[in-house]
């Protein structure tokens, strides 16, 4: 008897049931809602229905508490679906001074709350012994604590006739050995390189995305997608066609609109970025019964 190789197949379990695919997760950065605290961003995204939230550690104190994101976490009934380590400049101090175990506490926090992904930034450049290691030790950390880490692509710092190299082994993962990035829109804006080109040259690498939009000057302006020059709306649908099942997360500066204009904006982003992951979605399938 021959067997019954549907039993194998991804499409479909041995009755030949299809077996829904996988698909990106739409999840609220608790930065967006900054001056708000970590509480109202669990709270928003329970209202307007979020899959979950990024956890960015150390905006706000509570956000260094994970007992205490464990409650909201389990009073709003929202998942914590990434966490972002501690590594803004203002942020330096968090936890511990030790990147390293800044890094480590991030991956715990992140198997607390039932997270499977921890972005971090690269070093900063005097952070010398940090960068030294800090491909090799990404990838050991990972390996230890079962959590993905995405290196986060970043920029030059500008200013009026000049830049400074702020990062090592630098502001562009492209070409260093990491396993995992972290796609940042407005980043590649300040940067001035082209989001759907990173989409390219990282194929699977890619497993992470902030969702935002940039104009491309020397400020990191995280607009919302769609305002800014890095056609957005056609990274998610490429994204989608592709078959990318990462997360896409909203990391937007919100801090100039009211809490009733704040939901209003996000909710119709994050209406819009389930369109165009469902309409990325269609066009590969129809792409796919053409061949």
């Amino acid at each position: 008897m021959q067997p019954d190789r549907r039993a194998d197949s991804p499409d479909g379990d041995a009755r030949g049931v299809p077996r829904p695919r996988p698909r990106s997760l739409v999840g609220l950065g608790t930065s967006t809602v900054y001056p708000e605290t970590t509480a109202s961003a669990f709270e928003l995204a329970a209202e307007l229905g979020y899959d979950g939230v990024e956890l960015m550690v150390g905006i706000d104190p509570p956000s260094t508490d994970i007992d205490y994101v464990h409650k909201l976490q389990d009073y709003h009934q929202v998942a914590v679906l990434s966490v972002h380590s501690p590594c803004l400049v203002i942020t330096q101090n968090v936890w511990s001074p030790d990147p390293w175990q800044r890094l480590r506490m991030s991956c715990h926090a992140a198997v607390t709350l039932g997270a499977d992904l921890v972005v971090v930034h690269p070093p900063f450049r005097w952070q010398r012994e940090y960068a030294r290691t800090f491909v090799a030790g990404v990838r050991e950390l990972a390996a230890e604590t079962g959590v993905t880490i995405a290196v986060e692509n970043m920029y030059p710092w500008r200013g009026p006739g000049a830049s400074l190299q702020a990062y090592l082994p630098g502001w562009d993962p492209t070409d260093q050995d990491f396993d995992d990035l972290t796609l940042d829109l407005s980043h590649a804006a300040t940067a001035r390189v082209r989001a759907l080109d990173y989409v390219d040259a990282w194929g699977p690498r890619l497993r992470h995305v902030h969702l935002t939009d940039g104009l491309g000057s020397v400020k990191d302006e995280h607009l919302f997608p769609g305002q800014g020059a890095q056609d957005a709306w056609e990274v998610v649908r490429t994204l989608a066609a592709h078959g990318f099942t990462g997360h896409v997360i909203h990391e937007i500066n919100t801090r100039r609109l009211t809490r009733d204009e704040r939901e209003l904006q996000l909710g119709e982003c994050l209406a819009e970025t389930r369109h165009q992951l469902a309409a990325g979605r269609l066009e590969a399938a129809k792409a796919g019964r053409r061949r």
